[in-house]
């Protein structure tokens, strides 16, 4: 069941809360949504803010055919979606009322203070320490933007409540885009000073997003050695999707960029835009919250950046790398600090790089090697990393970016792709539950070499026998199927769970068997 987004406005008197809440009404219905705001004027400025609350439905009106949606006069405890106050006390005041929670509530709120009559009498200084205000709201909140709304007032030449707006827009929390704001503030008087309040505030919580994404990607990709600087995705790029995705958005096709090229980061976000409609022409109210094409972007990203010998060699060459490994062993700024890289790429690794028709060639001259008995072959290198000319053979490795998109692993990798993208907008459009749980079977591709291959395998086995919308328990059964391929590397519950739901198990690989010659057993049977 989809829920109204739920707002409580807390402002002082005379900052103009009441101009900021029909700012947002209007909003809603210039965009085509239904919303509707009650206000609770207070006593006095610190004995009780005036505070408004606004429900705004975030399906639009000409999705509903007809209907209208029910809202309610007061907000809820426990389950506000946001909290936006033009002052910190005041913030506090309202977490303190029980209104806001750790799990459920964006908190949006000024950094700066109004100073209560107690804090005034002392005949020192009264003021309170802002601290334990800050550690209130961090711990009462999903997530929270605190910045200096009365800073960015005074240096726009407006009122707060622009301020307010133009946080609220930038926090991605309404359906509605920056185009619909503008265009409702600069209807009203003082217009320029509005909008300029807004844009400062729009920007401020942009960049602390930003922020956050790349600090959330650092941490998820230490391993990887992300890049020092965050790639910014354009606006304009972002725009096809709902507010509620570009974060996701952006870190997949910032990562498919860096991996490749920018046409590589235009083919994600088509891609993302394909599943998208799907999912809007099986969910029009958008009761998952998008919740497919969410899932698609983050394992379609991974997928797309697969490693090969290239991507290692990137990675291995990097300097942020050279600085964690140096960290990692303590090593000082005068001291002696020598790194060796072992590699041994085989056949398939050198193939990857290759047109097709040789790709071919060199692996059938590998299986005919094994099928003799002999083991694959591969080419054992030991690089020196913090030498020039080890340094020099990763970086030159790493150029070669354009022979990966002619490569044969290229184009399997993207015919892969295109299989799995292809049932996951099939299982939208019959049926939301279906395709987010194919989008989900994205987590089966992940390591390299035979743990790749065998994601690979399990997943397109998965797709191709319990991905039919026809079937009554599809969404059922791939989630069971996703769940025991997950369960252990051998497949045996992979295998349960497809006989459970009559479909055939994986077939089974050939492997050679060697024949090894042991002397001793000869000389004890002379």
């Amino acid at each position: 069941m989809t829920h109204p987004i739920s707002l409580l406005l807390c402002a002082l008197g005379g900052e103009g809360g009441g101009t900021l809440t029909d700012w947002l009404v209007d909003t809603a219905r210039h965009a085509g949504y239904a919303a509707q705001a009650t206000s609770i004027p207070g006593v006095a400025q610190r004995t009780g803010a005036t505070t408004y609350y606004l429900e705004v439905f975030p399906v639009p009106l000409a999705q509903l055919g007809g209907r209208r949606p029910v809202f309610g006069l007061n907000p809820l405890p426990g389950r506000l979606d946001a909290l936006v106050s033009s002052e910190l006390l005041e913030t506090g005041r309202q977490i303190a009322n029980g209104l806001a929670s750790a799990g459920h509530t964006l908190v949006i709120s000024s950094s700066s203070r109004a100073l209560t009559t107690a804090e005034k009498m002392v005949m020192g200084d009264g003021r309170r320490d802002e601290a334990p205000l800050l550690a209130l709201i961090r711990d009462h909140s999903r997530a929270q933007h605190v910045l200096d709304m009365a800073a960015l007032t005074r240096e726009a030449g407006t009122v707060v409540s622009a301020v307010m707006l133009g946080a609220i827009a930038a926090s991605g929390l309404l359906p509605f885009a920056r185009t619909d704001y503008e265009a409702v503030v600069g209807q009203g008087g003082h217009a320029k000073a509005s909008l300029r309040g807004f844009a400062l505030a729009f920007d401020a919580v942009t960049r602390q997003r930003e922020q956050a994404r790349w600090v959330e990607q650092v941490m998820a990709e230490s391993d990887d050695d992300a890049p020092l600087a965050a790639p910014a995705t354009p606006a304009a790029l972002l725009a096809p999707f709902p507010t509620a995705l570009h974060d996701i958005v952006a870190l997949g096709h910032a990562r498919a960029v860096e991996y490749q090229n920018a046409a590589y980061g235009q083919r994600y976000l088509d891609r993302l835009q394909r599943v998208l409609e799907a999912e809007r022409a099986g969910d029009p109210a958008a009761a998952q919250g998008f919740a497919t094409t969410r899932e698609t972007a983050r394992w379609l990203a991974l997928w797309m950046a697969f490693d090969d010998i290239v991507r290692v060699a990137e990675l291995k060459a990097r300097a942020s790398r050279a600085a964690r490994v140096r960290r990692e062993v303590k090593a000082g700024e005068a001291e002696l600090l020598r790194v060796y890289d072992h590699f041994k790429p085989g056949a398939p690794e050198f193939a990857a790089l290759l047109p097709e028709p040789l790709a071919r060639r060199v692996l059938a001259w590998d299986q005919r090697r094994v099928q003799a008995g002999q083991a694959p072959w591969a080419l054992p290198l030991k690089v020196s990393s913090h030498g020039v000319f080890g340094l020099l053979a990763l970086r030159t490795l790493a150029a070669c970016k354009g022979l990966r998109a002619r490569g044969s692993r290229f184009a399997t990798e993207q015919a892969l792709i295109e299989r799995w993208l292809a049932a996951i907008e099939r299982g939208a459009r019959a049926d939301a539950r279906l395709g987010h749980e194919l989008a989900q079977c994205g987590r089966l591709i992940k390591g390299y070499g035979s743990t790749n291959e065998r994601g690979k395998d399990n997943l397109l086995h998965i797709v191709d026998h319990l991905a039919d919308p026809a079937r009554p328990d599809a969404a059922s059964a791939v989630a069971q199927a996703r769940t025991a391929a997950l369960a252990d590397e051998a497949g045996t519950a992979l295998d349960r769970t497809l006989q459970q739901h009559g479909a055939p198990v994986r077939p089974i690989k050939p492997q050679p068997i060697r024949w090894h010659h042991n002397p001793r057993l000869k000389k004890q049977r002379v």
